[in-house]
């Protein structure tokens, strides 16, 4: 293998620079061209390459976002657009492809694999919804942003003596609902992997009140439904003054935290060794502290599965 290209694909979480500098630098330093793709699938599609250099990747492990921008492509979801990438890959003499995203990027790498390319899937997301790994690069700063952000609520909700809805990103998946309001001592945690009740989340409300409790913070993750919806009613229901807010795209800027800046380097650099031992079609992560692989087809298979334990557990904290 002469020659390794990276892109970044999806929604961009923070610590994506820093595995792409990780994934450079471990290829430079095994004498190998490091080629960066920019702006994801229609990039490469597009032919948007470039070699990178050591100093093309310096200073940007604290930096948020991503230095090859990302998109999403619906070209490249056609077997026309998929074959256009790989003539690119071949014209730019690329050897092997680091993919550095979610789900959607990893089924793209998958099709890479199926033609005989060989491609390596980094995960990075927010939404720590990747089977295969405990946790994503990106997911420890959005949860370290949003816990901020419900600090600075509750300020507001104690002086106001309010009840605040809080709507987190997890289209399908609760990790950062979850984890947010273990940390924050959320009264209620809304996910969409859990069914629940609206009447025991108001009973639970009136409960608190009535033994003098005076302000309460509800996690809704947006997959669950609107944050405004569930604070409308919720006011109906339990006759409290009720404030919404929707935390958005806050949740995935940012510096990336140190554990994100490490997770990613280990993670980065674990990739390339993967391409470099002919073990294509694969996805690197993370488990009980210890750097794994599996195949990127089996991790787009199975469906991520929610800590049921620590949910069960932030009921009980919450009576």
């Amino acid at each position: 293998m002469k020659r390794i290209g990276v892109l970044t694909s999806g929604g961009d979480s923070p610590g994506m620079n820093a595995a792409i500098r990780s994934v450079v630098r471990k290829a430079i330093y095994h004498d190998i061209e490091a080629y960066g793709i920019y702006y994801g699938y229609n990039g490469l599609i597009d032919g948007n390459i470039e070699k990178l250099e050591l100093g093309s990747v310096g200073d940007i492990i604290h930096l948020g976002g991503t230095m090859l921008y990302t998109a999403r492509s619906e070209d490249f979801k056609t077997l026309e657009g998929q074959k256009k990438a790989i003539e690119q890959l071949e014209k730019f003499g690329i050897d092997g492809l680091v993919v550095i995203g979610g789900d959607g990027s990893f089924q793209g790498a998958q099709k890479l694999v199926e033609h005989g390319y060989p491609a390596v899937g980094v995960p990075g997301t927010i939404d720590n919804d990747i089977s295969g790994t405990d946790f994503t690069i990106g997911f420890d700063t959005a949860l370290n942003t949003v816990i901020d952000a419900i600090d600075k609520i509750r300020d507001t909700a104690t002086s106001h003596e309010r009840t605040y809805v809080v709507e987190v990103m997890g289209r399908d998946a609760g990790d950062i609902a979850l984890w947010s309001g273990l940390a924050d001592g959320a009264e209620t945690i809304l996910i969409p992997e859990e069914d629940y009740d609206m009447n025991e989340v108001v009973e639970r409300l009136k409960r608190g009140h009535d033994r003098g409790k005076k302000h309460s913070i509800i996690i809704v993750a947006e997959g669950v439904g609107s944050g405004f919806d569930i604070g409308n009613e919720i006011k109906e229901k339990a006759n409290l003054e009720t404030r919404v807010t929707v935390l958005g795209h806050i949740q995935r800027g940012g510096r990336p935290t140190a554990t994100d800046r490490v997770l990613a380097s280990r993670l980065g650099a674990k990739a390339v060794e993967l391409l470099l031992n002919g073990e294509e079609g694969k996805m690197v992560g993370i488990e009980e502290n210890k750097l794994t692989s599996h195949r990127i087809e089996d991790a787009i298979s199975r469906k991520h599965t929610i800590d049921k334990e620590m949910y069960k557990l932030s009921k009980e904290l919450s009576i």
